[in-house]
């Protein structure tokens, strides 16, 4: 079966620094895949190849069989990629009902349609009741959830989350993980980076470990934390007696 994302053999250098080196990964629909590893692994740079922002210099990325490197990000968007970033991006002067539904407008031109699919993801990341609310009024963790209602609105077959965790105290972490569970189960595949290895760990099914831009391991969650190289590079000792 074609796998949903398929990146292959991905190089990018920037001047003097190798990015990514000869990077592959697949993601198959439905599917929760993690991408960590320590700062400056080339884990955005991955992600900003993968959604369309940087064109890699060799290799490819196919998305449902179709070869997408090189195209732009909206582009992207309509074959059903989306992405939040780590530093979230909400219209300030908008309400949170029509920033997401500038996402729903991806795929109609009608605004009652358009508004209609706002309103239902908006209750599905919980933050219908504050449909009327300036997004600039938000929370951290109503603006990640903003994030991802943005993203949930262009209705895509995956999603790329950057660190949606970071920042947030234990119980919204909680609440984090079972919002992407629950997007997971819908048919919608979602890789994540994230440091925060609570959440990683309680919702991947599968883990990348990218380091000085190789990928360096890849596997479950609990095969990866007993890795000598994962240790080594990203988890440390400590991680082994977590």
């Amino acid at each position: 079966m074609t796998p949903l994302l398929k990146i292959d053999g991905v190089s990018k250098r920037f001047g003097g620094l190798q990015a990514l080196s000869d990077v592959s990964m697949a993601v198959e629909t439905g599917e929760i895949v993690g991408v960590i590893g320590p700062n400056g692994a080339g884990k955005t740079t991955l992600f900003n190849v993968a959604s369309g922002f940087i064109v890699p210099d060799s290799g490819s990325v196919m998305l449902d069989g179709v070869r997408v490197d090189g195209r732009k990000p909206h582009h992207l968007c309509r074959l059903g990629l989306a992405r939040t970033f780590q530093v979230t991006k909400p219209f300030h002067n908008l309400t949170i009902l029509e920033a997401v539904r500038i996402g729903a407008l991806n795929h109609t031109d009608s605004m009652s349609k358009a508004t209609k699919l706002a309103q239902e993801v908006l209750a599905r990341v919980r933050l219908d009741d504050r449909a009327d609310q300036l997004s600039r009024q938000l929370t951290v963790i109503q603006r990640k959830r903003l994030e991802i209602a943005r993203a949930l609105a262009t209705s895509p077959r995956i999603i790329l989350l950057d660190e949606v965790a970071a920042g947030l105290r234990g119980f919204e972490i909680r609440e984090l993980i079972e919002l992407i569970r629950e997007i997971a189960a819908a048919g919608i595949a979602v890789v994540m980076i994230e440091h925060v290895l609570e959440a990683l760990m309680a919702t991947a099914t599968r883990v990348i470990v990218l380091n000085f831009g190789c990928k360096i391991a890849e596997g479950s969650p609990a095969a990866i934390v007993k890795d000598d190289k994962v240790v080594e590079a990203y988890l440390g000792t400590e991680a082994l007696h977590a």
